[in-house]
């Protein structure tokens, strides 16, 4: 649930939590060993209501894109869906001592970030604003859960509300 709350305060928007599900077997690529995030937000937006919101789907299985070796998740940009995924966002994975709290911030993050692609935000510059894209995890520890002011005012424009 802190997940949910994270979303509604740093966003100033109502957020509703489903354990709807789907089979991502289609979506995996065994000679990878991961899941495509890009199928998956295609099953996502299968399951969005018709009016206007976003959706989150949050997995625990490791994503790629073909592109790249793999992503903490993936977003439309100025579209409707997201996905996060806590696997690679876990220090055992790593071969450090399991810390729950630590991979909780992480999520967190990593959720924010990819909720403010669909808002029409991209990656800034900032190594603290929460849109700012790293390639390991422990670089996600640098970063806040907030969005710098250029990112704030820029998605205030972008949706005429309130600076977040």
């Amino acid at each position: 649930m802190h997940l949910s709350s994270t979303i509604s305060q740093v966003f100033k928007i109502p957020v509703f939590f489903s354990h709807d599900s789907f089979p991502l077997k289609e979506g995996y690529d065994p000679v990878r060993n991961q899941y495509n995030s890009t199928w998956i937000l295609s099953k996502l937006l299968q399951k969005a209501p018709e009016e206007e919101c976003k959706i989150l789907g949050v997995t625990t299985v490791d994503l790629y894109v073909p592109v790249l070796t793999f992503v903490f998740g993936e977003a439309q940009l100025e579209g409707k869906a997201a996905v996060v995924s806590s696997y690679r966002l876990r220090d055992e994975l790593y071969g450090l001592p399991k810390n729950p709290e630590k991979m909780k911030e992480r999520l967190e993050k990593e959720a924010v970030h990819e909720l403010a692609h669909t808002f029409g935000l991209v990656h800034c510059r900032e190594p603290e604003c929460v849109m700012h894209s790293y390639t390991y995890a422990e670089e996600i520890d640098l970063k806040s859960k907030h969005f710098c002011n250029a990112c704030s005012i820029l998605l205030q424009k972008k949706n005429r509300q309130d600076p977040f």
